[in-house]
Protein backbone atom coordinates (compact mmCIF):
# COMPACT_ATOMS: atom_id res chain seq x y z
CA UNK A 1 0.00 0.00 0.00
CA UNK A 2 2.87 2.43 1.11
CA UNK A 3 4.23 1.59 -2.67
CA UNK A 4 1.61 2.41 -4.42
CA UNK A 5 0.75 5.68 -2.37
CA UNK A 6 4.59 6.36 -3.32
CA UNK A 7 4.15 5.74 -6.82
CA UNK A 8 1.08 7.94 -6.80
CA UNK A 9 2.64 10.86 -5.18
CA UNK A 10 5.99 10.67 -7.23
CA UNK A 11 3.66 10.39 -10.74
CA UNK A 12 1.43 13.74 -9.23
CA UNK A 13 4.88 15.73 -8.47
CA UNK A 14 6.43 14.98 -11.96
CA UNK A 15 3.24 15.47 -13.68
CA UNK A 16 3.14 18.82 -11.62
CA UNK A 17 6.83 19.60 -12.45
CA UNK A 18 5.67 18.75 -15.96
CA UNK A 19 3.40 20.92 -16.68
CA UNK A 20 5.45 24.01 -14.75
CA UNK A 21 8.50 23.30 -16.62
CA UNK A 22 9.63 25.31 -19.96
CA UNK A 23 11.28 28.26 -20.98
CA UNK A 24 13.63 30.61 -18.61
CA UNK A 25 14.69 34.09 -19.18
CA UNK A 26 17.91 33.37 -21.66
CA UNK A 27 16.67 30.43 -23.25
CA UNK A 28 15.88 30.43 -26.89
CA UNK A 29 12.03 30.10 -28.01
CA UNK A 30 10.79 28.01 -30.60
CA UNK A 31 8.50 29.82 -33.24
CA UNK A 32 5.35 28.96 -34.26
CA UNK A 33 2.69 28.68 -36.90
CA UNK A 34 -0.86 29.06 -35.76
CA UNK A 35 -4.35 30.09 -37.04
CA UNK A 36 -5.20 33.87 -36.41
CA UNK A 37 -8.77 35.26 -36.19
CA UNK A 38 -8.57 36.26 -39.49
CA UNK A 39 -8.16 33.16 -41.27
CA UNK A 40 -4.47 33.39 -41.88
CA UNK A 41 -1.56 31.56 -40.52
CA UNK A 42 0.99 33.88 -38.54
CA UNK A 43 4.14 32.89 -36.89
CA UNK A 44 6.60 35.15 -35.94
CA UNK A 45 9.27 34.43 -39.09
CA UNK A 46 6.66 35.94 -40.80
CA UNK A 47 7.38 39.40 -39.08
CA UNK A 48 11.38 40.50 -40.65
CA UNK A 49 11.46 43.88 -39.78
CA UNK A 50 10.89 43.02 -35.26
CA UNK A 51 13.13 43.58 -33.21
CA UNK A 52 11.58 41.07 -31.12
CA UNK A 53 7.64 40.12 -30.08
CA UNK A 54 5.27 40.62 -26.71
CA UNK A 55 3.71 36.64 -26.72
CA UNK A 56 0.84 36.85 -24.44
CA UNK A 57 -1.15 33.69 -23.68
CA UNK A 58 -4.31 35.58 -23.71
CA UNK A 59 -7.75 33.66 -24.00
CA UNK A 60 -11.99 35.20 -24.23
CA UNK A 61 -13.11 34.16 -20.83
CA UNK A 62 -10.61 35.19 -18.56
CA UNK A 63 -12.01 38.16 -16.07
CA UNK A 64 -7.94 38.94 -15.45
CA UNK A 65 -7.53 38.75 -19.53
CA UNK A 66 -10.98 41.08 -19.50
CA UNK A 67 -9.14 43.46 -17.34
CA UNK A 68 -6.08 43.64 -19.41
CA UNK A 69 -7.15 43.47 -22.89
CA UNK A 70 -7.15 47.40 -23.15
CA UNK A 71 -3.54 47.18 -21.58
CA UNK A 72 -2.72 44.96 -23.93
CA UNK A 73 -3.77 47.26 -26.88
CA UNK A 74 -2.23 50.13 -25.60
CA UNK A 75 1.07 47.46 -25.21
CA UNK A 76 0.64 46.59 -29.09
CA UNK A 77 0.06 50.12 -30.35
CA UNK A 78 3.21 51.61 -28.45
CA UNK A 79 5.70 49.03 -29.22
CA UNK A 80 4.70 47.46 -32.51
CA UNK A 81 5.99 50.54 -34.24
CA UNK A 82 9.26 50.17 -32.33
CA UNK A 83 9.43 46.53 -33.67
CA UNK A 84 8.30 44.39 -30.59
CA UNK A 85 4.57 44.02 -31.95
CA UNK A 86 1.94 41.87 -29.79
CA UNK A 87 0.68 38.40 -30.79
CA UNK A 88 -1.80 36.98 -28.14
CA UNK A 89 -2.42 33.07 -28.13
CA UNK A 90 -5.15 31.41 -26.46
CA UNK A 91 -4.03 28.05 -25.45
CA UNK A 92 -7.32 26.97 -23.62
CA UNK A 93 -8.63 23.27 -24.34
CA UNK A 94 -12.38 24.32 -26.07
CA UNK A 95 -13.64 21.09 -24.36
CA UNK A 96 -13.21 22.42 -21.31
CA UNK A 97 -13.89 26.24 -22.20
CA UNK A 98 -16.48 26.35 -24.58
CA UNK A 99 -16.18 29.99 -24.19
CA UNK A 100 -12.89 29.89 -25.70
CA UNK A 101 -13.38 28.43 -28.99
CA UNK A 102 -11.98 29.84 -32.12
CA UNK A 103 -15.51 31.49 -33.13
CA UNK A 104 -15.58 33.00 -29.73
CA UNK A 105 -12.12 34.23 -30.51
CA UNK A 106 -12.86 35.61 -33.48
CA UNK A 107 -16.52 37.36 -31.75
CA UNK A 108 -13.81 38.43 -29.03
CA UNK A 109 -11.39 39.87 -31.39
CA UNK A 110 -13.99 41.90 -33.36
CA UNK A 111 -15.81 43.26 -29.90
CA UNK A 112 -12.42 44.77 -28.93
CA UNK A 113 -11.02 45.79 -32.44
CA UNK A 114 -7.59 43.98 -31.43
CA UNK A 115 -4.75 45.80 -33.88
CA UNK A 116 -2.56 42.54 -33.00
CA UNK A 117 -2.79 39.27 -33.80
CA UNK A 118 -5.41 36.59 -31.68
CA UNK A 119 -4.04 32.91 -32.70
CA UNK A 120 -5.26 29.83 -31.37
CA UNK A 121 -2.99 26.87 -29.76
CA UNK A 122 -5.32 23.99 -30.53
CA UNK A 123 -3.13 21.61 -30.07
CA UNK A 124 -1.19 23.17 -27.07
CA UNK A 125 1.73 22.21 -28.34
CA UNK A 126 3.08 26.04 -28.13
CA UNK A 127 1.58 26.67 -24.00
CA UNK A 128 3.56 23.59 -23.57
CA UNK A 129 7.05 24.61 -24.85
CA UNK A 130 6.99 27.63 -23.12
CA UNK A 131 5.43 26.58 -20.18
CA UNK A 132 2.64 29.45 -19.26
CA UNK A 133 0.25 28.24 -16.62
CA UNK A 134 -1.93 31.09 -16.45
CA UNK A 135 -3.58 33.95 -18.61
CA UNK A 136 -2.33 36.23 -19.11
CA UNK A 137 1.30 35.56 -18.82
CA UNK A 138 3.95 37.44 -21.27
CA UNK A 139 7.08 36.23 -22.55
CA UNK A 140 9.03 39.22 -23.85
CA UNK A 141 11.40 37.54 -26.89
CA UNK A 142 14.20 39.74 -28.91
CA UNK A 143 15.59 38.78 -31.99
CA UNK A 144 19.08 37.54 -31.43
CA UNK A 145 20.50 36.81 -35.24
CA UNK A 146 18.54 33.94 -35.78
CA UNK A 147 17.06 32.95 -32.54
CA UNK A 148 14.37 34.52 -30.36
CA UNK A 149 16.23 34.77 -27.13
CA UNK A 150 13.84 35.15 -24.38
CA UNK A 151 13.80 38.39 -22.09
CA UNK A 152 10.99 38.53 -19.25
CA UNK A 153 8.01 36.22 -18.15
CA UNK A 154 5.40 37.03 -16.20
CA UNK A 155 2.82 39.75 -15.63
CA UNK A 156 2.04 43.04 -17.26
CA UNK A 157 2.28 45.05 -14.45
CA UNK A 158 1.25 44.92 -10.69
CA UNK A 159 -2.52 46.04 -10.98
CA UNK A 160 -4.45 44.32 -12.91
CA UNK A 161 -7.66 45.79 -10.78
CA UNK A 162 -6.85 49.61 -11.83
CA UNK A 163 -4.87 50.59 -14.11
CA UNK A 164 -4.45 53.69 -12.83
CA UNK A 165 -3.58 52.43 -9.60
CA UNK A 166 0.09 50.68 -11.45
CA UNK A 167 3.41 51.58 -9.74
CA UNK A 168 5.37 48.25 -11.56
CA UNK A 169 5.14 48.45 -15.30
CA UNK A 170 6.81 45.30 -15.77
CA UNK A 171 6.26 44.56 -19.30
CA UNK A 172 6.55 48.09 -20.50
CA UNK A 173 10.06 48.94 -18.69
CA UNK A 174 11.48 45.32 -20.09
CA UNK A 175 11.00 46.61 -23.54
CA UNK A 176 12.12 49.80 -22.78
CA UNK A 177 15.77 48.73 -21.42
CA UNK A 178 15.74 46.74 -24.64
CA UNK A 179 15.23 49.49 -26.75
CA UNK A 180 17.99 51.55 -24.78
CA UNK A 181 20.26 48.87 -24.64
CA UNK A 182 20.04 48.48 -20.67
CA UNK A 183 19.71 45.48 -18.65
CA UNK A 184 16.44 44.65 -17.42
CA UNK A 185 15.74 45.52 -13.92
CA UNK A 186 12.93 42.92 -12.82
CA UNK A 187 13.09 39.86 -15.86
CA UNK A 188 10.63 37.97 -13.85
CA UNK A 189 7.39 37.88 -12.10
CA UNK A 190 4.52 35.79 -10.96
CA UNK A 191 1.64 35.75 -13.69
CA UNK A 192 -1.84 36.68 -12.29
CA UNK A 193 -4.49 35.00 -13.98
CA UNK A 194 -6.40 32.21 -14.93
CA UNK A 195 -5.30 28.92 -14.90
CA UNK A 196 -4.77 27.36 -18.49
CA UNK A 197 -7.41 24.31 -19.19
CA UNK A 198 -4.59 21.78 -21.02
CA UNK A 199 -6.37 19.20 -22.32
CA UNK A 200 -7.10 15.78 -20.01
Amino acid sequence: MRLVFAMVLAFAFTGAFAQKSGYKVGDKAMDFELKNVDGEMVSMSDHEDAEGFLVIFSCNTCPYVVAYEDRMIELHEKYAPKGYPVIAINPNDEALSPGDSYEKMQERANDKNFPFAYVYDESQEIVNAYGATRTPEVYLLQKQDDDLVVKYIGAIDNNYRDADEVTDRYVEEAVDALLEDRQIAVANTKAIGCTIKFRK
